[in-house]
C-alpha cells in the first residue's frame, strides 16, 4: 500500500483542462436541456419532470457561476450539475424540502412558476400587484441579481415600468426560491401567489354607476322630493373592505343611504299586515350646520312570523367562471350557501345553476329536508371558463317556473363576482330580460363577491329590476347577516314598488337637499304612475331617508330669492300652517298591480330643540350619514371631523348584540387616519 501511494504521490501533475472542452460541455448541457424544456406539453411548474425556473436561472446563472468556479474545473464536474438541479426540483416541487412559513395564508395556495427570462433582463415586475420601483429594486436586488445581470438601479426600473406601483412584501431570506418568485396574472392559474395574498389587488377595473351627490334645492321653485325606497347593503360591504385595506374608498362606491340602511334600527312597527309600514319622523338639529336641520324619515315594515311566511322557491344561479377562483369569491360564495340551506323550512326547494362558457344544471328542484343533497351538490362546485351570465339567468328562471309555488316566494340568487362578459352585451338587454321574468312573479336578489372584477352598476340594475335586493358579501360574518339573520327581509317582500314623495312646506322651509339616493330618484309625476318599478321591502325591514332643510329666514339660505317670482307665496291651508312638510308613501303588495298611499304631516310636534336629546336610533343614523358624505367629499362636511362623527355614533351606539356598530366605529377611526 506504501508502494501505491508513493507512485501516485511521484505521479506527474495531471494536464490543465481544456478550455475549450469545457465550453463545448457546457453549451452541449444547455442545449440539451433547453430542448427538453422546449418540448415540454405541460405548463411550467405543474409537473415534477420539468424545470423550476427561478431555481435553474440561479444555478446557471454567471452569479453562481463565478462563486463556484471550481465546479467548472472540468467538464465531467459542469455536467454533475443537471442531475443535481433535477434532484432539487424533484424534491422542491413534491414538498419534500422544508418550508419557511415567514408569509402564510388561509389556504394553501399553488404558486405558478415565472416564465424563464434571459440573464440580462429583469423579471417581469408587472404581473401582479403593485410596487414601487426602490422596493422591486431592494426586492430584485435582494435575490442576489438571480437573472444573472448588474444590480439595476430604481431609476432603470422605473423607466421600464409604465404601471403605478404600490407597497411590497419582503420575503423572507430563509424561504425558498421557489416560493419567492413573482406570481403569474393569468386567471386560469387560479389562486395567486404569497404577494398578491398581502398585497391590496388591484381595484381599477371595479365599475360603479357615477352619480352627483343631490344638490340643495329651492322651494320657491321645486318643491317636492320624489324617489324610489332602497335596501341595498352593498356600498357598506365596499367601504368597509377599502378601509380595512388600508386605502379610502373611491367616492362612487360609496351611498350614503346604503351605509345608513346597513344597521338595523328599533323604529315602531306596525301593528297589522293590512298597514305594513308606519312612519316615524324626526327633526332635530344639524350637527355640522347650526343654520340647519335634520329631517329623519323611517319607515318600519311589518315582521312576518315565521310560521306565517310563505313556502320559499330559490334557484341559486351561480358564477363559476375563472375569475371565481379566490379565497373571497367560489369558497366564501359556497360556505355562505350552506349557511342559508341551515336557515330554510323542509318544504322549501332548492335548485342549482351554474354558468361559465355555458350554463349548466347541477340541482334540479329539491326539497330543503334532502339537505345533504343539496349541500353535496354545492360542494362540487369548481371554478373555470369564461362568463355566460345571460344564458345562465334564463336557465335559472326556467327551473324557477318548473319549481313554482303559487301565493309562495320565487326566487333566483344571482352570486357573481362581477361580469357578464357572454350573451346579452348590454345592461338594457339584461334590464329587458329581468323585467319580463318579473312579470311571471319570480323576482331577482344579486350577491356579489371578491373585487376587481365587480360591475356594481350592472348588478344593481339587475337587482332593481328583478324586484330584489343587491349585497356584497366579503366576509363569512356578512354572510351571516345577510342570509341567515335578516333572511326575512332578504327571501320575503311585504311590499313592492315603494315610493316616497316629500311636499315641503315653503312658509317654513326654504331649502332642502335630500342625502343618498341620487341613483334611487324619480320624477314626481312617476310616484302616481303605478307602472313605474321601484324598490320593494321585506319583512321587517327598516328604510331611513334623512334631508337636511333650511328654514325660512336662516342665515344658511344659499338661493337669492327670484326677482320675478312672488314676493309672497300663497298661504298653505289654515289646517297645514303649522305643518313643515308632508310625506305619502305609495306601495303595492306583492302579488298586487294597483298602489296604496299611506300619509304623514310632519309638524313642530316631530321636532327636538336638541340634537342630544333626540332618540338614540335617530343619532346614529346621523353619524353613518355624516361619515358617508364625508367619504364622498361633500362640502358641507368639509369643516366637520371624523372626531365628531365619532363622538356622536359612540354616545348613541347602544343595543349593539351582533357588534354591528362597534364596527362602524372602528371604520370612523381608520378612515380618520387615512384621510388625505
Amino acid at each position: 500500500m506504501t508502494d501505491e501511494f508513493d507512485r501516485l504521490r511521484n505521479s506527474p501533475p495531471a494536464p490543465k483542462p481544456s478550455e475549450a472542452t469545457r465550453s463545448r460541455a457546457l453549451s452541449a448541457a444547455m442545449q440539451a436541456f433547453d430542448a427538453d424544456e422546449k418540448n415540454a406539453d405541460q405548463t411550467q411548474g405543474k409537473s415534477w419532470w420539468h424545470r423550476q425556473s427561478s431555481i435553474l436561472n440561479r444555478i446557471w446563472s454567471n452569479n453562481m457561476i463565478t462563486r463556484h468556479h471550481y465546479l467548472a474545473g472540468s467538464a465531467l464536474a459542469t455536467l454533475l450539475l443537471i442531475p443535481s438541479a433535477a434532484y432539487l426540483t424533484f424534491e422542491l416541487t413534491r414538498g419534500s424540502l422544508p418550508v419557511a412559513t415567514g408569509i402564510s395564508s388561509t389556504s394553501p395556495v399553488e404558486v405558478p412558476a415565472p416564465q424563464v427570462q434571459k440573464q440580462d433582463s429583469a423579471p417581469d415586475i408587472r404581473q401582479k400587484g403593485n410596487f414601487t420601483a426602490d422596493e422591486v429594486a431592494k426586492l430584485l436586488n435582494s435575490e442576489g441579481a438571480s437573472g444573472g445581470g448588474a444590480k439595476r438601479s430604481p431609476q432603470m426600473l422605473a423607466k421600464s415600468s409604465p404601471v403605478p406601483m404600490a407597497e411590497p412584501v419582503s420575503p423572507s431570506p430563509a424561504a425558498p426560491l421557489a416560493s419567492r418568485a413573482m406570481p403569474q396574472a393569468d386567471a386560469r392559474y387560479g389562486n395567486t401567489a404569497t404577494l398578491e395574498a398581502i398585497a391590496p389587488p388591484d381595484q381599477g377595473r371595479d365599475r360603479f354607476a357615477n352619480a352627483d351627490p343631490n344638490p340643495v334645492k329651492s322651494v320657491a321653485t321645486d318643491p317636492v322630493s320624489t324617489f324610489s325606497v332602497d335596501v341595498d347593503t352593498a356600498s357598506y360591504s365596499f367601504v368597509r373592505r377599502a378601509l380595512l385595506q388600508g386605502r379610502l374608498p373611491g367616492p362612487d362606491s360609496v351611498r350614503v343611504e346604503e351605509l345608513v340602511n346597513y344597521f338595523p334600527y328599533d323604529w315602531p312597527r306596525p301593528q297589522s299586515a293590512d298597514t305594513p309600514f308606519r312612519t316615524t319622523v324626526t327633526v332635530t338639529p344639524t350637527p355640522w350646520n347650526a343654520g340647519t336641520r335634520l329631517m329623519n324619515v323611517a319607515i318600519k315594515g311589518y315582521d312576518l312570523a315565521p310560521s306565517a311566511a310563505p313556502p320559499a322557491n330559490l334557484v341559486f344561479l351561480i358564477d363559476v367562471s375563472g375569475s371565481m377562483n379566490a379565497p373571497d369569491k367560489l369558497p366564501l360564495l359556497k360556505s355562505a350557501f350552506r349557511l342559508l340551506v341551515s336557515k330554510l323550512r323542509p318544504e322549501d326547494k332548492v335548485s342549482i345553476v351554474t354558468y361559465a362558457g355555458s350554463a349548466g344544471t347541477v340541482l334540479e328542484p329539491t326539497e330543503a329536508r334532502e339537505r345533504d343533497k343539496i349541500l353535496n351538490a354545492i360542494d362540487t362546485l369548481q371554478p373555470g371558463g369564461s362568463t355566460a351570465g345571460a344564458e345562465g339567468i334564463e336557465a335559472a328562471y326556467g327551473l324557477a317556473r318548473q319549481a313554482f309555488i303559487k301565493d309562495g316566494v320565487n326566487r333566483v340568487m344571482l352570486a357573481t363576482d362581477g361580469d357578464f362578459n357572454i350573451g346579452a352585451a348590454s345592461d338594457e338587454d339584461l334590464k329587458r330580460l329581468i323585467e319580463n321574468r318579473r312579470r311571471d312573479g319570480i323576482y331577482l336578489s344579486v350577491l356579489g363577491f371578491g373585487q376587481g372584477n365587480l360591475n356594481d352598476s350592472l348588478m344593481q340594475t339587475l337587482a332593481q329590476n328583478g324586484n330584489g335586493t343587491a349585497a356584497h358579501i366579503d366576509t363569512l360574518a356578512e354572510a351571516q347577516k345577510t342570509l341567515v339573520e335578516e333572511a326575512g327581509s332578504t327571501l320575503f317582500p311585504i311590499a313592492k314598488d315603494v315610493k316616497i314623495q316629500v311636499e315641503f312646506n315653503p312658509q317654513k322651509i326654504a331649502e332642502y337637499r335630500l342625502i343618498g339616493y341620487e341613483t334611487r330618484a324619480l320624477r314626481r309625476e312617476d310616484f302616481n304612475n303605478d307602472r313605474v318599478d321601484a324598490g320593494d321591502i321585506g319583512s321587517g325591514h327598516t328604510v331611513t331617508a334623512i334631508y337636511e332643510v333650511t328654514p325660512k329666514g336662516s342665515e344658511a339660505v344659499l338661493n337669492d330669492p327670484l326677482r320675478y317670482g312672488k314676493t309672497s307665496p300663497e298661504a298653505p291651508p289654515a289646517s297645514a300652517s303649522d305643518e313643515l312638510a308632508f310625506v305619502k308613501i305609495r306601495y303595492k303588495q306583492p302579488d298586487g298591480d294597483t298602489s296604496k298611499l299611506i300619509t304623514t304631516a310632519v309638524t313642530r310636534a316631530n321636532s327636538v330643540g336638541d340634537f342630544n336629546a333626540a332618540p338614540q336610533d335617530v343619532r346614529f343614523a346621523t353619524a353613518v350619514a355624516a361619515f358617508g358624505q364625508k367619504l364622498r367629499g361633500t362640502q358641507a362636511l368639509d369643516a366637520y371631523s371624523y372626531g365628531s362623527i365619532l363622538d356622536i355614533a359612540r354616545n348613541a351606539r347602544g343595543e349593539d348584540p351582533f357588534g354591528y356598530r362597534a364596527g362602524f366605529l372602528d371604520l370612523v377611526r381608520l378612515a380618520d387616519t387615512l384621510k388625505r
